[in-house]
């Protein structure tokens, strides 16, 4: 018998998902992203020091991944993003990696 312990991180299920924005251009950013977690979460906030804005990019630039897992952004590029990228875009990719996945839904007929 499992653990207590074991079955939430068994319920967890921190897999990668694709995530897809569509920018104001029209064009698709896709990336990769796994479900947040506390630690994540606390990282976040200590490096933007209770800053809204920062903590949602320190999210994205740490969670944002390729296929293969590795960062897409260093968080050394904040300021370049901040600057470079339109807010409305950023604003939707930020959202994309703090939204909860919806859970599939399952047809009963299957």
């Amino acid at each position: 018998m499992a653990s207590a312990l074991d079955r939430l991180k068994q319920a967890a299920n921190l897999k990668p998902v694709l995530k897809v924005v569509t920018l104001h251009d029209g064009s698709e950013f896709e990336f990769w992203r796994t479900p947040l977690t506390m630690a994540e979460r606390e990282r976040a906030q200590k490096a933007s020091k209770g800053d809204d804005g920062a903590f949602a990019l320190q999210l994205f630039l740490m969670k944002a991944m390729d296929e293969s897992g590795n960062r897409l952004f260093s968080l050394g590029q904040a300021a370049e993003i901040k600057n470079d990228v339109r807010d409305a875009d950023l604003q939707q990719l930020m959202l994309a990696v703090i939204q909860e996945d919806e859970p599939e839904e399952i047809d009963p007929k299957d």
